[in-house]
């Protein structure tokens, strides 16, 4: 009678083996996560630069950015009158506002104000594939066609609603790659005092070069130069993509956005990483992780902007 009751328990429930089994089934899936995280994340990376770079806080306050300082104030907020593919944003400071481009058609260049509210927009004719791009002061606009490899610079019109046409527009082809195709020019971002142009090629590879004499040649003197800073991104951009370029004039510091690892990194005029800040949700004072975060910019107060596809829009404040 004993026997038989021990026969039906022990046929009921697993038996050593296959609890192993199970267990190992589990920690391989675990394993296979974590994996998978740290390719996508960099969480070693993110853990390895947290430490050092926080060592190092107090000798960069009032010097620099500072990404850890900043908080959500607006977020995920939809821009009416968008629907889909808003793809970059910049700070134009002699006309108090923000300007940003969407890639679907009809494709239009925007102005917004600090709450992210459409206040004029110009439809652009002829360009193929705007991802990026970056106010040069005095109504100069340069932005970058991916698909054509393409730096385009044009003059917002006089009147809203006035169509830009980029047969009308100087253009610089930089062919950095032997396909571009989803994967090309993503991000652009322009020194003033320095009369550069700094230009982020999205992956497969990573690329980041500066043209310098830019606005000098578009005047009619001739002085180009390209410079491959390759090795920026090498030495301290932890990150699978590079979405969007900000340059900070105040400090002189080159902001990095990603949005497949949903991360802004702050750069020294060397390259080297000064700080950075996640964009995922539940780990700070962001509610959700930022989608598709496309473009990246500051206003002349500091505040940080965010634009994430299709329509939605981030502003962070500096405590």
């Amino acid at each position: 009678m004993n026997s038989a009751v021990d026969l039906k328990r022990h046929g009921t429930r697993p038996g050593p083996n296959l609890r192993r089994l199970g267990l190992c089934g589990l920690g391989l899936v675990a394993l296979l996560a974590a994996v998978v995280a740290t390719a996508k994340f960099h969480w070693h990376q993110r853990a390895w630069f947290y430490v050092t770079s926080n060592l190092h806080a107090e000798a960069w306050a009032g010097r620099s950015v500072w990404l850890p300082d900043y908080r959500v104030e607006v977020e995920a907020r939809p821009v009416e009158g968008v629907n889909d593919d808003l793809s970059a944003i910049d700070f134009a400071p002699d006309r108090k506002g923000l300007l940003a481009v969407t890639n679907a058609p009809p494709i239009k260049l925007l102005e917004l104000d600090h709450e992210g509210k459409i206040t004029a927009q110009y439809p652009l004719e002829g360009f193929e594939d705007v991802e990026a791009l970056a106010y040069m002061g005095d109504g100069q606009v340069v932005v970058a066609d991916e698909l054509q490899q393409q730096l385009v610079f044009f003059h917002l019109p006089g009147q809203p609603g006035q169509a830009i046409d980029k047969r009308d527009s100087q253009s610089l082809a930089l062919p950095l790659a032997s396909s571009a195709h989803n994967k090309g020019f993503e991000g652009v971002a322009y020194d003033a005092a320095h009369d550069r142009i700094f230009v982020a090629k999205e992956r497969d590879p990573r690329q980041l070069h500066s043209v310098s004499g830019v606005k000098a040649s578009l005047g009619g003197k001739l002085q180009l130069k390209v410079e491959d800073l390759g090795d920026w991104i090498d030495r301290s951009v932890f990150t699978s993509d590079i979405s969007d370029l900000h340059f900070d004039a105040a400090t002189g510091h080159l902001l990095v956005l990603s949005h497949e690892s949903r991360l802004v990194i702050e750069l020294d005029e060397n390259g080297d990483l000064v700080s950075f800040r996640t964009l995922l949700g539940g780990f700070g004072d962001l509610k959700e992780s930022v989608g598709q975060a496309e473009g990246l910019t500051q206003d002349d107060a500091g505040n940080l902007y965010v634009v994430s596809e299709p329509n939605l829009f981030y502003r962070f404040r500096k405590n």
